[in-house]
């Protein structure tokens, strides 16, 4: 093992939060996307005075226009820069895996016509029951759409989206739960080799026609990583590896130690402190998903300015229970502007905030060429061998 000072990572992905379209978004039709700044302007300016602090202001008005609100300082508490996703697609499986030091040769396969019948033939039988919906849809507009006839029938309603992802959704009291799950992992079993998506994700709702509401019972079945990630290498050498939120899903277990399956982002957090009160080295990786699923891709700027406030706060929590060698570091995986038409996610560039004891401040870390030089500095730090794409930038970060 390496030496290094750095004892834990506490790294935080702000699912969608993104900073920029990014060099190839016109190729995803992503053109003007700009989740941080147009989230900022749609509600006259944001409120996040510690994220302030780190530097995010600083980060944002050194690549172009400034985040309404959120102004530079003379002297971030951070290393700060952006990075450029280097993966083709822009999923949720695409952008932690990256992140985690693995770059994906090609896109996972999507269905913007829906699912071949090959595949849905081959479902149905395999779980005894016909389907409904098979096509691109909104997960709320399409339970209010077909929940009433899936009310009736019991048939499970399928769909997909710009993702890569094969939905079913159920009533809780039609389809239980577990029930929904068992469907889900045979799905998970079929959708392999050609048809093998991104995520195979369960949708369970409740609630009676024309007021259906999904519930925080999801769960998500994602198809396992192509080789070591970074989670893998960091359990390798012995350490703990902590994750919280969707990480368990997104990962397929791989390289966890341990695991918290949370809902909202607010209980995702106090996880988060609860795992950072244990006095153990490692990783901590934590998925915050309110911006994504409640939000971005609802077109609802109001509800996405909101949680970003919360999230300063939240994040400003963690100052008092930090220990001498912890680094938090802030990013995201994705954009989900919910300020453009269409309610997909976008293809942008993300932020990226180091900070804590070991950590210098006011860095400017530039443009990273991947979000995986992200993963390679974080074995770097934590003093950990892996054969991971990224470059590491941890020469930039440490104090003397």
């Amino acid at each position: 093992m390496i030496h290094s000072n750095v004892k834990r990572v506490i790294l935080l992905i702000f699912d969608s939060v993104g900073i920029g379209e990014a060099p190839d978004a016109y190729l995803y039709g992503d053109i003007g996307s700009d989740t941080l700044r147009n989230v900022a302007k749609a509600v006259g300016g944001l409120k996040m005075p510690y994220l302030t602090w780190l530097g995010l202001g600083n980060l944002a008005t050194a690549f172009g226009e400034p985040i309404l609100g959120v102004k530079p300082v003379s002297v971030p508490l951070s290393a700060y820069g952006k990075m450029i996703p280097k993966s083709p697609g822009k999923d949720t499986t695409t952008g932690h895996w990256e992140i985690a030091g693995v770059i994906l040769d090609k896109p996972f396969p999507v269905y913007p016509k829906g699912f071949p019948p090959e595949i849905i033939n081959w479902f149905e039988k395999a779980i005894s029951l016909k389907t409904l919906g098979n096509k691109p849809a909104s997960g709320t507009e399409i339970i209010h759409e077909l929940g009433g006839e899936h009310l009736r029938t019991g048939y499970p309603i399928v769909y997909t989206s710009a993702d890569s992802v094969f939905q079913v959704a159920a009533h809780e009291h039609i389809i239980p739960v577990p029930d929904l799950y068992r469907i889900c992992r045979i799905a998970r079993s079929i959708l392999t080799g050609e048809h093998g998506v991104g995520r195979v994700i369960a949708r369970p709702f409740i609630g009676v026609e024309g007021g259906f509401r999904r519930t925080e019972r999801r769960k998500d079945f994602s198809i396992k990583p192509p080789r070591k990630t970074l989670l893998d290498f960091v359990k390798k050498a012995g350490m703990s590896v902590t994750g919280i939120g969707k990480i368990e899903d997104i990962f397929a277990f791989s390289g966890l130690t341990e695991s918290d399956h949370t809902g909202d982002s607010r209980r995702t957090m106090e996880s988060v402190i609860r795992f950072m009160k244990k006095d153990e080295g490692g990783l901590i990786i934590a998925n915050l998903i309110d911006f994504d699923m409640l939000y971005g891709h609802r077109n609802d700027p109001p509800g996405y300015a909101r949680a970003l406030e919360e999230a300063d706060k939240m994040v400003q929590d963690l100052e008092a229970i930090m220990k001498d060698g912890d680094v938090v570091i802030i990013t995201a995986d994705h954009g989900c502007d919910p300020t453009t038409p269409g309610t997909d996610h976008s293809r942008e560039n993300v932020p990226v905030l180091l900070y804590g004891s070991p950590i210098k401040h006011n860095v400017f870390l530039g443009a990273r060429t991947s979000f995986a030089d992200l993963g390679s500095t974080i074995a770097e730090l934590l003093g950990v061998p892996a054969n991971l794409d990224g470059k590491s930038f941890k020469d930039k970060l440490l104090k003397n």
